[in-house]
């Protein structure tokens, strides 16, 4: 098994290594944009909860542009299956479906990582105080984990390329807006505030919010993320068995 684990994550990371400039550039300008729009706009005036909304801010940029990376892979794949047939040759090689969704969802953690990576660094520019709890590290560990076994699984289930837009569109556009990314999910109606609760985004957000200003979380969210992460793991194991069947 992990031969075939490894052959898939260096093929991958090899494809990323030809084109890391364009990929971190393009993963970068996003978040900035975000920091300069409202964290300079409300600097200080505006608070959270009691934090600085700059403050706030950060966890959430952390959570949308993980999510972002990890989940984004899924185009790579639909690129790759529909138009180079990279699937059909995994397929027909000695990899199982598990090495294939194992080494898919490990480039898919590196990608959210190294953009979580990034943000930290832009904290560091804009004077944010961040306190690091062990919890940050397995949360966003699950986090992107759960992203990239969703974007695997959701490239395996759509029947054409142009599909993914629509499923971004309908899923993971709200998911980010909503989900405690800018505003605490508190303010949404009761509508929407029972409906964001049913989303990963939702407790990823809170865990990563509370293990990075200092405040305490909430163990069952944690339990929640784990939950997740089995499901989309299975779900992407599924789809790919059934692409290959």
């Amino acid at each position: 098994m992990l031969n075939g684990f490894k052959g898939v994550l260096y093929r991958e990371l090899s494809l990323y290594k030809r084109k890391a400039r364009k990929q971190i550039l393009a993963a970068s300008i996003s978040p900035l944009l975000f920091l300069i729009a409202f964290g300079w706009s409300f600097g200080e005036e505006m608070s959270v909860g009691g934090l600085p909304y700059i403050t706030f801010l950060i966890p959430g940029l952390i959570t949308m542009s993980s999510l972002n990376q990890s989940y984004g892979i899924s185009q790579e794949l639909n690129i790759s299956r529909f138009y180079f047939h990279v699937f059909d040759e995994y397929l027909i090689a000695p990899i199982s479906p598990l090495e294939i969704v194992f080494g898919e969802a490990l480039y898919g953690m590196f990608k959210g990582l190294l953009s979580t990576g990034l943000i930290l660094i832009y904290s560091q520019l804009f004077s944010v105080k961040l306190t690091f709890s062990p919890i940050f590290f397995v949360a966003i560990t699950l986090h992107t984990f759960i992203f990239s076994s969703l974007g695997i699984a959701m490239a395996m289930l759509i029947k054409e390329h142009r599909s993914q837009a629509t499923l971004t569109t309908f899923v993971i556009t709200p998911m980010i807006f909503l989900c405690g990314t800018f505003f605490p999910v508190e303010r949404l109606p009761a509508v929407f505030n029972t409906a964001v609760h049913a989303l990963p985004l939702t407790y990823s957000t809170k865990v990563i919010r509370a293990s990075l200003t200092g405040g305490a979380y909430v163990p069952l969210h944690m339990m929640l993320l784990a939950g997740y992460a089995v499901m989309f793991f299975g779900l992407a194991l599924y789809a790919v068995r059934r692409v290959e069947a």
